[in-house]
C-alpha cells in the first residue's frame, strides 16, 4: 500500500521536528505515512504546494514564512484560519484546498491538557500582535478567560489585530483589549509570549507585577532559543514553560484534519523532551546557549 503522503513547506524548514512527530503519530495510528520536509523558493510557495498536491498527497502543514500566503492560496478555510488569517495547515481535497489554522488549538490543549492550568476564569496576558498570536486568540476567547489582553511593541497594531475578534469576544462575553508591552496591567495569571524576541534572546520589558505568583508563562519557542524567557518568568515567580507542548498538539489536531484520527501526545512529548532537553543541555555545556 503506498504511504499517505504529508510534508511541511516552509523556507528554512531543514529544523522542523514535525516528520518526527507525524511518524510517531504514524506508527501509533496504524497508517502509512510518509511525512517529508520541502524547502519553498521565497517567490514559489504556490507553485511548490501545488506540484506537491498534484502528485497524489493528501495534504501539508505550512510554517514561516508563508503562513499568509497560504492563507490567500486556500479556496476554502476554517473560521479559525479566517480570523486569524493565516494557514499552517493544508488538505487537498476535490473542492481545492482547504486551509486550517491549528496553533492556537494547540496552545489551549498544551495549557490545559498538560500543564494542567483551565483557562476558563483566568486573565490572560498575549505578547505580539504577528501572526503568531492571532492564531492563538479565536481558541484563548473559547475557553472562556475572565479577560484576554494583546500587549505589543506598536499598540495600534495590536488593536486593529483584535478588531477581527471583537464579535466572537462580546459573543463570549469575554473582555478584550489591547495595550502597550510598558503598560499591559497587572496580576495575570497566563502570559503567552507570541513574539520572535526570544530568537535574539531577548525578553519581555514588563514592569513587575505583571504577574501573579505561581502564573503560568509560556514561550511559542522551544529549545535553546526559550532559555532567556524561561529565566526570566522563573525570576518572576512564574511557572516556566516552552513551546514544544504546543508544538505536539497543533500536529495531533492537524493529523486529524488529515486522517480523521486525533493521536495521544503523551509518549510523543516526552520522547521529544528528552531529545530536546539533551540538546539544550550540551549546547549549554558548549557555551552555545545564552
Amino acid at each position: 500500500m503506498n504511504p499517505i503522503r504529508l510534508a511541511v513547506i516552509g523556507n528554512p524548514v531543514a529544523h522542523s521536528r514535525s516528520p518526527q512527530i507525524h511518524a510517531r503519530f504514524a506508527a501509533a495510528s496504524g497508517h502509512a505515512v510518509g511525512y517529508t520536509r520541502i524547502e519553498s523558493p521565497l517567490d514559489g510557495f504556490v507553485a511548490t504546494v501545488r506540484a506537491f498536491a498534484d502528485g497524489g498527497a493528501r495534504g501539508c502543514n505550512v510554517t514561516v514564512p508563508f503562513k499568509g500566503e497560504a492563507f490567500t492560496a486556500c479556496a476554502r478555510l476554517s473560521e479559525r484560519a479566517r480570523l486569524a488569517q493565516a494557514v499552517n495547515t493544508i488538505a487537498f481535497d476535490a473542492d481545492g484546498w482547504f486551509g486550517d489554522n491549528t496553533d492556537g488549538a494547540g496552545l489551549v490543549r498544551d495549557i490545559e491538557a498538560n500543564a494542567g492550568v483551565p483557562l476558563r476564569g483566568k486573565r490572560v496576558l498575549v505578547l505580539g500582535a504577528g501572526g503568531a498570536a492571532a492564531g492563538a486568540l479565536d481558541p484563548l476567547l473559547a475557553a472562556r478567560p475572565a479577560a484576554l489582553v494583546v500587549a505589543n511593541r506598536t499598540p495600534a497594531k495590536a488593536q486593529q489585530m483584535i478588531e477581527r475578534f471583537a464579535a466572537n469576544a462580546a459573543q463570549l462575553d469575554v473582555p478584550l483589549s489591547a495595550t502597550a508591552l510598558e503598560t499591559p496591567g497587572a496580576d495575570f495569571d497566563v502570559l503567552v509570549n507570541a513574539t520572535a524576541a526570544s530568537l535574539q534572546a531577548a525578553v519581555p520589558p514588563l514592569p513587575a507585577g505583571t504577574l501573579r505568583a505561581g502564573a503560568l508563562a509560556l514561550d511559542m519557542m522551544y529549545g535553546a532559543a526559550a532559555l532567556p524567557f524561561l529565566r526570566w518568568a522563573r525570576a518572576q515567580g512564574a511557572v516556566a514553560r516552552d513551546g514544544l507542548g504546543m508544538l505536539v498538539e497543533q500536529a495531533s489536531e492537524a493529523y486529524w484534519i488529515w486522517l480523521g484520527v486525533r493521536p495521544d501526545t503523551a509518549q510523543v512529548l516526552a520522547a521529544l523532551r528528552l531529545e530536546v532537553d539533551a540538546q539544550v543541555a550540551a549546547a549549554e555545556k558548549a557555551g552555545g546557549a545564552s
